[in-house]
């Protein structure tokens, strides 16, 4: 069982094993729909954080300044019935199909599978599920009925890559995603603010309670949620804090970047994934703040991992 890519991604496992591949090509003559999507002016804001509360070690900052051409980015995380109409259509297999098993947390199995399943040592509650795919998110036996509106999980990031090329679009790149999370707040620690629960509202899908024993669900859900749920940031972008991770065009590196229209290194052994999830929880991992960061192998796929689109601006 393979050990989490550096830095140790709080709740994320890497699962896959293969080598590195060629990135899909976008497909040609496929108009991209954008009525999902919104536009944004890009200009130049203020990157990462020097939070206390932050993980320097993650190379969240120092804070930067960075200028982004205009882009147009998905409000919402793609959803299992959206990527159900791209399997129809190309026949694509994911990487959790191929290997044959993706991460599922404890929590969500039935005794018959958790017992005797391979847990990485550094995350115990996940459990290496044969047969757990996007459409069978909890193994055997399971399937996406009641949430087809959710976004979909067990996605690696040549998955993501491959449905945004299917859809004529790409994935964002990590200062995008970034810009377009804040929600054009300046600085502050979540989409919505600095405090996490306003007035005793919660305003994202994280673990509430004890992790990783008791979740109390307080915010309405153990597991995903729509991609709806909660108010939008100021962008018009839902659930940029928790929900699922979210996969970016970026290879990792905690180096700082290019200040104008940054890509990320040419190559490397992790993906940028940004945002948090429903696994996220305070007492170890607060990376469901907008400028938290952190990675994971292309081919590894969880519970929790999801992808939005972008798209460049003609």
């Amino acid at each position: 069982m393979p050990e989490p890519p550096s830095p140790a991604p709080c709740c994320m496992p890497a699962s896959g094993t293969g080598p590195i591949r060629a990135e899909p090509v976008a497909l040609t003559g496929r108009p991209a729909a954008t009525d999902r999507m919104v536009l944004l002016p890009g200009g130049e804001f203020l990157m990462g954080t020097d939070d206390s509360e932050g993980f320097p070690d993650d190379g969240e900052g120092p804070v930067r300044a960075v200028r982004l051409a205009p882009f147009r980015i998905d409000t919402c995380a793609v959803r299992n019935d959206e990527f159900a109409a791209f399997v129809a259509d190309t026949g694509h297999v994911t990487d959790a199909e191929r290997l044959d098993w993706s991460y599922v947390f404890a929590g969500f199995l039935p005794a018959a599978l958790r017992r005797g399943a391979r847990r990485p040592e550094r995350t115990p509650w996940w459990c290496a599920v044969a047969g757990a795919a996007w459409d069978r998110p909890e193994g055997p036996g399971s399937d996406l009925a009641g949430r087809g509106d959710h976004p979909v999980v067990h996605v690696s990031w040549y998955d993501a890559a491959a449905y945004a090329a299917w859809a004529g679009k790409r994935l964002p790149t990590e200062a995008e995603w970034e810009y377009a999370a804040r929600g054009g707040l300046e600085q502050r620690r979540y989409p919505w603010g600095d405090e996490l629960d306003p007035d005793g509202e919660h305003r994202c899908n994280i673990w509430r309670g004890t992790f990783p024993t008791k979740n109390t669900a307080a915010d309405g859900y153990r597991g995903t949620a729509p991609v709806h749920a909660f108010e939008p940031n100021g962008f018009g972008l839902y659930n940029t804090s928790g929900n699922v991770w979210e996969w970016c065009g970026d290879w990792w590196s905690t180096k700082r970047g290019a200040a104008v229209n940054p890509t990320g290194p040419a190559e490397g052994s992790a993906k940028v994934i940004r945002g948090g999830s429903h696994m996220c929880h305070a007492s170890y991992c607060n990376r469901y703040r907008v400028a938290a960061r952190s990675a994971n192998s292309p081919d590894s796929s969880s519970g929790h991992t999801g992808f939005r689109c972008a798209l460049d601006v003609s």
